[in-house]
């Protein structure tokens, strides 16, 4: 159907009182049918999904059909962000959603209490589905709006933490691998040698299954105290990690910059920073050479784009942070398709049993989407089967004496 005979059918559905048929016709033909620049263009509702294993989805409808795709989450705190995100319906309905720098502002600043995961993550869904609803009405990538692609392909990486893990996802396609510490019990201020020693090990046992040709970062996670992290980093030193990634917690960067002063090898943090506001002392102390904020926590794309901007200034690398669902990784996708200094995207799902055509990878990269706004379609009735789950954290004690321990 053109659109011409599209809007004189609506019309006519319309008058005849069948204005629920019209908005129905509306949506299926919306997501084939760009949308003009000047066109009027509104919020009408928002749509959230929780999905298992532990995401939350966002659809952003508007009165022409064009919806719109977000992943607004905190891990362990969806219900939390729902909430947060609910709290803008009457800010969002009836807004145009093409102004996505002006909404981006008033999302944050009218908020007296600014920032912070809960809010800042609710900003970020909404912030993936406003330029997703731009780029389908307009019909173009969302890269598209940032001066195009820098790069044909986009390298990504898979969570292994052991030496079959690592073989079975080479066998796949993937060059590039991520691991956390091997332990037989929470890390302690001053570690023993065997401690130390078996992290070591079990890291090496990981090059040696991947090759010299691979790349695998190490994921502290934070929860290594910094007097043991310098021990452990120069044991790691021999297997040229890519990174090591958040060696103390994330807040305390003044550490991370002194841990960093003591290695050659890349720091790498962002997961628990937020905005280009708390990226500035990361950079401005050095605490970090490789920059991963999370485009659901740290402001979504618009954000995230800023925050690229700012590492590049320093000479430091993106590998954006996602152990989430596929809308989170077609943003981070369009993200490095569009800045320079993009290093690696993490993923932990490449959209099968929830997207129409999910992602393939290829010799380590996956291939530019080409669609429209994220170029990314819902498998609805797969993501039906998938919704609600009792995601909760683990409650980590130290073995010996009952104390909490990060995890």
């Amino acid at each position: 159907m053109h659109r011409r005979q599209f809007l004189t059918a609506a019309g006519a559905l319309v008058a005849a009182g069948f204005e629920p048929l019209f908005l129905a016709a509306q949506e299926k033909a919306g997501s084939q049918t760009p949308v003009g620049p000047k066109a009027d263009l509104r919020i009408t509702r928002i749509e959230l999904l929780r999905v298992k294993p532990r995401w939350t989805f966002l659809k952003l409808h508007t009165n022409v059909g064009v919806v719109g795709l977000g992943e607004p989450i905190v891990e362990s705190r969806g219900k939390t962000v729902m909430t947060a995100v609910e709290e803008l319906e009457p800010y969002l309905i009836g807004k145009d959603p093409r102004r996505v720098q002006h909404h981006w502002q008033a999302i944050y600043r009218h908020a007296f209490y600014r920032g912070g995961p809960v809010l800042t993550s609710a900003l970020s869904g909404v912030d993936q589905a406003l330029w997703d609803i731009k780029g389908k009405a307009l019909g173009i990538p969302v890269y598209e709006f940032f001066g195009g692609p820098t790069r044909d392909k986009v390298r990504v990486y898979s969570h292994a933490n052991s030496p079959e893990q690592v073989k079975k996802d080479y066998a796949r396609g993937f060059r590039a691998f991520k691991t956390g510490v091997k332990k037989d019990r929470p890390f302690r201020a001053v570690e023993t040698p065997k401690a130390i020693g078996l992290a070591a090990d079990a890291f090496a046992a990981l090059r040696e299954a991947a090759g010299d040709d691979a790349d695998i970062g190490i994921d502290f996670h934070g929860a290594i105290p910094p007097q043991a992290a310098k021990v452990l980093i120069k044991a790691l030193e021999p297997y040229q990690p890519m990174f090591i990634e958040e060696p103390c917690q994330a807040q305390n960067h003044e550490i991370m910059a002194d841990i960093a002063r003591s290695t050659y090898l890349p720091i790498a943090t962002g997961e628990r920073v937020f905005t280009k506001w708390g990226f500035r002392e990361v950079l401005e102390l050095g605490a970090a050479s490789i920059l991963q904020p999370d485009i659901c926590h740290a402001g979504g794309i618009s954000e995230v784009r800023l925050i690229a901007g700012m590492a590049e200034a320093y000479y430091a690398q993106m590998a954006p942070h996602n152990p989430l669902g596929p809308i989170s990784l077609a943003a981070g996708v369009h993200i490095a398709a569009s800045i320079p200094n993009f290093l690696c995207q993490e993923q932990v799902s490449l959209g099968e049993g929830y997207l129409k055509q999910p992602f393939t990878i290829h010799e380590g990269y996956l291939d530019l989407p080409t669609g429209p706004g994220l170029g990314i379609e819902l498998d609805d009735e797969a993501v039906l089967s998938k919704l609600d789950h009792d995601y909760r954290p683990a409650e980590t004690y130290d073995a010996d004496d009952g104390s909490v321990v990060d995890r």
